[in-house]
């Protein structure tokens, strides 16, 4: 008796591999092909995906980039389009708050005035703006500031400091830029002067 009549799966197919784990003899080269085929054939699924996976991160990169310009343009044209309608309420406020002294220093009450006022800075307000002032005594700070006029003082430590504010300032809250800075009037130390 011969081992492929003792063995049935050799004698059953010709191609299988005993339980050694070895081809017969007339085999063994067509494994080898065949191995070396799907090899290749993974080699090129694995190029093709990372090709894919560099298509993808280069896309999103992409997306990226045009979501963040289209959000720029949009808060470009908002402020564009309310350019025209934030200066002319800031005219209104200075209007509105120079009325309001002039009522005070005529001793009539500027109550109803100052209510208007403050509705023209919560609207500047959901515009994005910020309203500041300045105390007396400030230091000048030439990017928030505006002299209108200087006042002499004999104490040299109030020079070129804030003397009286005359109207608010106004600066983007986004970016922080002064749109109109104070307007105030300064001392200006002079030696001798009464």
């Amino acid at each position: 008796m011969t081992d492929e009549d003792t063995d049935p799966a050799s004698a059953a197919d010709p191609g299988a591999v005993d339980v050694c784990g070895e081809a017969p003899a007339g085999v063994a080269g067509d494994t080898g092909a065949v191995l070396g085929d799907l090899a290749g054939r993974l080699g090129r699924v694995e190029e093709q995906l990372a090709e894919f996976h560099r298509r993808s991160a280069h896309r999103e990169l992409v997306i990226d980039r045009l979501h963040e310009e289209n959000q720029q343009l949009r808060g470009g044209i908002a402020r564009l389009i309310l350019e025209p309608v934030v200066a002319d309420l800031i005219r209104l406020d200075d209007q509105l708050t120079r009325e309001v002294r002039r009522l005070e220093a005529d001793g009539q009450d500027p109550r109803l005035l100052w209510s208007f006022a403050e509705d023209v800075r919560q609207i500047l307000d959901r515009c994005g703006i910020d309203v500041f002032s300045a105390e007396p005594g400030d230091p000048f700070d030439r990017d928030r500031h505006r002299p209108l006029a200087v006042v002499p003082c004999q104490d040299e430590s109030r020079h070129n400091t804030v003397a009286e504010v005359v109207a608010a300032g106004f600066a983007e809250r986004e970016t922080g830029r002064v749109r109109r800075p104070v307007q105030a009037r300064f001392y200006q130390y002079t030696p001798g002067s009464q």
